[in-house]
């Protein structure tokens, strides 16, 4: 298996009202043919959002778990400042903060916060780790 990510796919409850959250953080929407999902290109990488019931069905699971997974997402900025910035952002377009924006115990700076499916953000500005000009991440050797 080569080593790659293509697709992040979200199960939402309400496909409309989390496409509507994201288009409030400025993202936009690709392939609108689409019926039942939704696509936004994020640098090299898709994240779509699908109906949670339809994706755990497609997926062979029980729609309804134990709650939080043990998976958060993660959206590097290229400043420290941005954190705070990305963080009031998320919050004007309906998230809830979970953790404000403050130094890391890892040397950056960060911040949670929960989309309207309480799926957990972090926002994060890492000295260590360069962003390209795409958004791509460049990891140190």
């Amino acid at each position: 298996m080569e080593q790659r990510v293509i697709i992040i796919t979200l199960g939402v409850a309400d496909l409309d009202r989390s496409r509507k959250f994201y288009e409030a953080l400025g993202w936009t929407r690709g392939f609108k043919k689409a019926e039942g999902v939704v696509f936004f290109k994020t640098g090299s990488m898709i994240v779509s959002l699908w109906s949670r019931t339809e994706l755990a069905k497609d997926s062979s699971v029980p729609v309804s778990g134990p709650g939080f997974a043990g998976v958060t997402l993660a959206y590097n900025t290229r400043t420290k400042d941005d954190v705070a910035v990305v963080l009031a952002e998320a919050e004007r377009a309906g998230a809830k903060i979970l953790k404000t924006a403050q130094p890391a115990f890892w040397g950056g700076h960060y911040g949670f916060f929960a989309d309207p499916d309480w799926l957990v953000w972090e926002v994060a500005w890492n000295p260590g780790f360069m962003l390209t000009a795409d958004g791509s991440l460049h990891l140190p050797d």
